[in-house]
């Protein structure tokens, strides 16, 4: 049977995965009762497992039968802290936590691309890592899981690494979409705190308002970036929490606000990560105020190689179909920490669509929306393409000069 009809046999065994996984959703790095589903999930299969020191992680490898390579695939598996509201029979059982971004297809997709390529482990020219990672939303997963030592799992260096990520809205059920080079922003965030001095909210000449030049910071951010930065290569600032004060007529001791930073480019990352501090420092300055200044520098620009971007595109067009790959003129506008193992090994990142049935990809719910809906339809094609695209690039390396023979 081919790939693809191997995985739809799978189908509701992946589905009741992924619903399980939809009810029980957990944050950051300590997934306990995510990395008990995984690990059962794969029990059975011929594979050398290791779970994480510091981070309730799984690193899979499969050891194939014939010499060649090792290529990793990565399934994200944390949720994030937002109420579902999507009314689906799965929703989330625990208050304020929903597998909003899709991560609970992810850890399914993988793991139905353990079992197939396990099937074939008498055919597979190389070894296969697979990366369950928790952390991706905030906390550096995949920073930990390389200093636990995921890019040497396989005891060789890697070939390749690649990611799938699902999207509720935009991209049309089943489609699979990447492009070379950026493919995702970096990620950083902007955290201020000025300092004032309180007092009485009608004698404002009598103490020192922070809210003012607070204020004059978040316009400025704004106004600098758009001088600042070329519009073909954008940035993107968004304040997005901002507190001060507690009474109308009080004037407060402290105002604070964050903001999340993204850019598209190295040099547009570094320079964002000196130009902003600078800015928010000389208006305090200007205003006599003091002020904290905290920029987060969380994850680095996703830059998809251009040979294995490729690949893995025609692959998917292989297996797919081409009228269900499409290559994309503009990166997307989210972050990734695979974004840290494309830096040391050369691989891709793809969106896939997971719309579901009957919805306008333009106007569904967007990822982490708490209405967001994912239609799980899409893990068959998810788990054969993962398969299909570890086989092919193994057979690849086992076919060139770099194949080492296995001894």
């Amino acid at each position: 049977m081919s790939l693809l009809a191997d995985a739809e046999e799978l189908r509701d065994e992946l589905v009741a995965l992924r619903r399980a996984l939809h009810r029980e959703p957990e944050l950051g790095l300590d997934l306990p009762r995510t990395q008990d589903k995984v690990l059962a999930a794969l029990d059975g299969l011929p594979l050398e497992i290791t779970t994480g020191k510091g981070l309730t992680s799984v690193t899979a490898v499969l050891r194939g039968s014939r010499p060649g390579g090792s290529v990793l695939l990565r399934g994200d598996m944390d949720a994030l802290p937002v109420q579902e509201a999507s009314g689906v029979g799965y929703a989330s059982e625990a208050p304020g936590r929903m597998h909003a971004c899709g991560h609970d297809l992810h850890t399914a997709g993988l793991v139905g691309a353990a079992r197939l390529l396990s099937a074939r482990r008498e055919q597979l020219q190389g070894d296969v890592v697979f990366m369950f990672q928790p952390g991706e939303e905030g906390y550096n997963g995949a920073g930990r899981m390389i200093d636990e030592g995921v890019l040497e799992a396989a005891g060789r260096p890697l070939d390749a690494a690649y990611a799938v990520h699902v999207s509720a809205n935009r991209v049309p059920q089943g489609m699979l979409v990447s492009r070379p080079g950026t493919v995702m922003t970096a990620s950083d965030v902007l955290r201020v705190t000025v300092r004032g001095r309180g007092g009485h909210g009608s004698a404002p000449h009598s103490a020192l308002d922070p809210v003012p030049a607070t204020c004059e910071m978040v316009t400025a951010i704004h106004s600098w970036t758009t001088r600042t930065f070329d519009i073909f290569d954008p940035v993107v600032v968004t304040v997005g929490k901002l507190h001060a004060g507690t009474q109308n007529n009080v004037i407060p001791e402290t105002a604070s606000f964050e903001a999340t930073v993204r850019s598209y480019s190295v040099v547009h990352h570094e320079r964002l990560a000196q130009g902003l501090p600078r800015l928010v420092r000389g208006i305090a300055a200007a205003h006599g105020l003091d002020v904290d200044v905290e920029y987060e520098v969380q994850y680095p620009v996703t830059v998809n190689e251009p040979g294995e971007t490729a690949f893995a595109m025609d692959a998917a067009r292989e297996l797919l179909g081409d009228d269900q790959v499409f290559l994309s003129p503009i990166p997307a506008s989210g972050s990734e920490d695979f974004s840290l193992v494309l830096e040391r090994v050369p691989g891709a990142m793809l969106l896939l669509g997971a719309v579901p049935e009957g919805r306008d990809p333009g106007t569904a719910p967007m990822n982490h929306s708490p209405q967001a809906v994912f239609d799980d339809a899409v893990l068959p094609r998810q788990a054969a393409f993962l398969a299909d695209l570890a086989t092919k690039r193994l057979a690849r390396t086992a076919g060139s000069s770099l194949a080492t023979p296995r001894t």
